[in-house]
């Protein structure tokens, strides 16, 4: 899997940022004023999560298997929003840290994360 460079993180200074040493992050005024990088992402971890469902979106349409779990966790989100690449859902939620898992059975693709991961974002709400 090529890594997209676009969701790398920075800091508002274009420097490497680290999921893990918040002393490298921003805060929201001075991110989104800066040059550097392709938008603002959120760094995972005390108490909140993001449920990641990749190439669910064709034609605009969310995939029936997607749209279940985006119903699912509706009332709970703080966020859906429609990933960078167009065809993916984030849905940002309160959640405990815990090691990722990832599900790919041929039809879904769904990754969870809650701790020490970097997630862009759009804004894109569904």
């Amino acid at each position: 899997m090529r890594h997209d460079a676009r969701k790398r993180p920075l800091t508002a200074a274009g420097w490497a940022a680290s999921v893990t040493d918040s002393s490298t992050w921003g805060a929201y005024a001075d991110v989104v004023r800066s040059e550097h990088g392709t938008g603002v992402g959120i760094v995972l971890g005390d108490g909140l999560g993001c449920i990641d469902l990749d190439h669910c979106i064709t034609d605009g349409v969310v995939a029936p298997w997607a749209e279940a779990i985006i119903d699912e966790h509706r009332r709970d989100a703080v966020l859906i929003e429609r990933s960078m690449s167009g065809e993916g859902v984030h849905i940002f939620l309160p959640m405990a840290e815990a090691p990722g898992t990832r599900v790919r059975d041929g039809v879904r693709s769904v990754e969870t994360y809650s701790r020490a991961r970097y997630i862009a974002v759009t804004g894109d709400r569904l």
